[in-house]
């Protein structure tokens, strides 16, 4: 602390990312990212961009990147926004339309970064509790507010919402902006991009970080109508009007046109975390039913905290969140079919020894 500091920076609570360890090799369940590498178009990409022209600017508009986003939603460019990774995205929407105004509302156990944009922009939130099944329920999501935020699958459950609840909160609510935050929902769940054209209130975030495999490239983009997306290019060029650079913008472009690569990783995850899921089970865990590239469990006999620490004694990460409703679940990242096997066979024995 400096008495430098303002108010806001002594009084943030930071998001606190997944373990990053440096000392020992690990298997990294623990902050979901995809055990599969990016596509070969976009690596190739990106050494080829490796070029002289790396001394100018990038495209400010990121055109080309947009423009084929918007061809695979069918929707033009206008529609389109790009950024620095998903959380830059989200911190625009966050300040550009939720600044002044009432609370906003978001689930209890949910993408804990909300809460750190609230207080970063000095913004009155609700929390709305998911139910007992830590799905959430639509109904609850109505009435006076500034803004509503909806990740979809949530984090760190996995559970998704169905279409149709979305839209029964969009309906609801048309004179509130519905941020919905899709960073899993390539691993099972049904996007909302398809309700953009109908919903003047609705910006869907997405990322290039999990299903396409290009967590340390950072880019995000966000989907909503044009005058919305409008709103966030305002925000950005008063911040920072270059936010994706050369290599940034040719790899995520490759590995956006790369579907061949798209799907078959993201199958391989989808068909692991099942497979997961149901050893899981045997072993006497409940699992939540996941439509992203992680689990989120809780063991009948053995807490929480004990697993964390002994899986990570034998050399696996996972990750635990010690708040209220949760602090006896583990969230575990879908690594690949010889991680899983490994994790299985060492909760295996942990599980055993408890009794």
């Amino acid at each position: 602390m400096s008495r430098f500091w303002s108010p806001i920076v002594e009084n943030l609570a930071p998001y606190t990312p997944g373990e990053q360890p440096k000392d020992r090799v690990f298997i990294k369940l623990n902050t979901n990212e995809n055990p599969y590498g990016p596509s070969p178009m976009a690596l190739e990409a990106i050494r080829n961009g490796a070029e002289d022209d790396l001394r100018l600017y990038p495209d400010p508009s990121a055109t080309d990147l947009r423009s084929a986003i918007a061809s695979s939603f069918g929707v033009t460019a206008d529609h389109i926004f790009v950024g620095n990774g998903s959380d830059e995205v989200l911190a625009h929407a966050f300040h550009g339309f939720f600044s002044g105004k009432a609370q906003v509302l978001f689930a209890d156990v949910t993408y804990s970064f909300y809460k750190t944009f609230c207080e970063l922009y000095a913004l009155q939130k609700q929390l709305v509790p998911l139910n007992e099944a830590f799905e959430l329920e639509p109904s609850d999501y109505r009435g006076t507010c500034g803004g509503i935020v909806i990740a979809n699958p949530n984090a760190p459950t996995g559970v998704a919402i169905p279409l149709s609840g979305l839209e029964h909160i969009l309906q609801q609510n048309p004179d509130t902006l519905v941020l919905v935050d899709e960073a899993y929902v390539d691993f099972g769940a049904t996007s909302a991009v398809r309700l953009v054209p109908k919903y003047e209130n609705l910006l869907v975030v997405q990322t290039f970080s999990k299903s396409r495999s290009l967590a340390g490239l950072r880019v995000g983009f966000a989907v909503g109508q044009p005058q919305l997306i409008q709103a966030l290019r305002r925000i950005k060029d008063s911040f920072n009007s270059y936010p994706l650079g050369r290599l940034s913008l040719k790899g995520a472009l490759a590995a956006w046109q790369d579907r061949d690569w798209f799907d078959e990783t993201r199958l391989r995850v989808m068909a692991d975390r099942d497979r997961l899921a149901e050893r899981l089970k045997t072993l006497g865990f409940r699992v939540l039913p996941s439509s992203a590239n992680f689990l989120f469990v809780s063991h009948e006999r053995v807490s929480a905290a004990k697993l964390l620490a002994d899986l990570r004694s034998e050399g696996i990460l996972v990750r635990h969140f010690d708040q209220p409703r949760i602090e006896n679940f583990l969230r575990i990242s879908v690594g690949t079919c010889n991680d899983c096997d490994r994790l299985l066979a060492v909760t295996e024995d942990l599980v055993g020894q408890a009794g």
